[in-house]
């Protein structure tokens, strides 16, 4: 299902929003989504995720009619499964809207046009208010207002590891473009030993990588509410893990991760973000909790306080090896 932003114009106050639409290459796919019920199963899933069983109960319907609609609607990419849960001794399955907006597109020759203005950045419905709150202190007149911060890809550090998450960072940045812009000359992604050399840790920071792989997450490290354990080796440090201050929860999966987000200890009108995980595919998780599931992740999130943290799980829900899910362990 191809997806493409469509723009609307208010006219009372000139202004321009832009909404995701997916665009359905089968008629018969829209027909099957524009059904009384399956309209109502939608407008429930674009607000939360929900399995069968539990749309059936606040629906009053039978399970099987929901299984039904839920399977049609499945195959024309309307709704997709965003996690799965045991329940008394089955797996439950919690689908979501995989659109706001959804429609068909007529082929025409005609060329297409697009409007591009500089408001479009803080009016993107899809980079809700939560979001844009979360990068808030990042941003100065809709320009990064800071630096996304990478391991080096060659051995470095005291433990003399080989950054590999350094495009999960690439990502991350083409998600923070839909509400905001980089400065033209300058590049928004650093490797974390040109930060030490340049000595630019003062600055607003966005680390991505954990303390294995990345300099300055290993050195902010103690002041995180959620740290990553380093025990003292012969070999320099084992890692133990996530160990949450709050909870003394310990989290040692390689798939997970931690998002935090605090005052810059170097200097304290700055602030620094932590996008990082046990091993490489806990940063993906993480980031793709903030540009895929941020609603999800940031749902406790309250920009009046100074430090925020959460705690990241990844899953393969489609068994073909790669992160597609997460889950908000605290």
């Amino acid at each position: 299902m191809e997806k493409k932003r469509l723009l609307q114009t208010n006219n009372n106050n000139k202004t321009q929003t832009t909404t995701e639409i997916s665009i359905l290459q089968n008629p018969q796919d829209l027909k099957t989504i524009l059904g009384n019920l399956s309209w109502k199963i939608l407008t429930m899933l674009i607000e939360k995720e929900m399995y069968p069983i539990e749309i059936a109960k606040q629906l009053n319907m039978h399970e099987q009619k929901i299984y039904y609609h839920i399977h049609k609607m499945e195959k024309t990419g309307a709704i997709t499964i965003q996690k799965e849960e045991n329940k008394k001794g089955a797996t439950a399955k919690y689908y979501k809207t995989t659109s706001p907006a959804f429609g068909i597109e007529l082929p025409t020759k005609q060329p297409q046009t697009t409007t591009t203005t500089q408001n479009n950045y803080h009016n993107n419905q899809n980079t809700p208010e939560t979001l844009q709150k979360f990068f808030q202190e990042f941003l100065n007149n809709n320009i990064l207002d800071g630096k996304i911060i990478v391991g080096s890809p060659q051995p470095h550090g005291p433990f003399k590891t080989s950054a590999r998450d350094g495009h999960y960072a690439a990502h991350l940045a083409l998600s923070i473009g839909q509400f905001a812009r980089t400065h033209a000359d300058e590049f928004a992604i650093k490797l974390d030993v040109d930060v030490k050399v340049e000595k630019e840790e003062k600055n607003s920071l966005i680390l991505v990588g954990g303390p294995g792989t990345n300099l300055l997450t290993q050195e902010i490290n103690e002041h995180l509410p959620i740290k990553f354990q380093m025990h003292p080796s012969n070999q320099g440090f084992l890692f133990g893990g996530l160990i949450s201050k709050k909870t003394q929860k310990n989290y040692t999966s390689d798939s997970a991760g931690l998002i935090a987000k605090i005052t810059n200890p170097w200097n304290k009108d700055k602030h620094i973000i932590v996008i990082a995980g046990n091993k490489a595919v806990g940063t993906k998780a993480c980031v793709l909790a903030l540009t895929n599931f941020w609603e999800k992740t940031l749902q406790y999130y309250d920009n009046t306080k100074n430090t925020f943290a959460t705690v990241i799980q990844g899953y393969d829900l489609d068994g073909d090896g790669k992160v597609d899910s997460i889950e908000v362990c605290e």
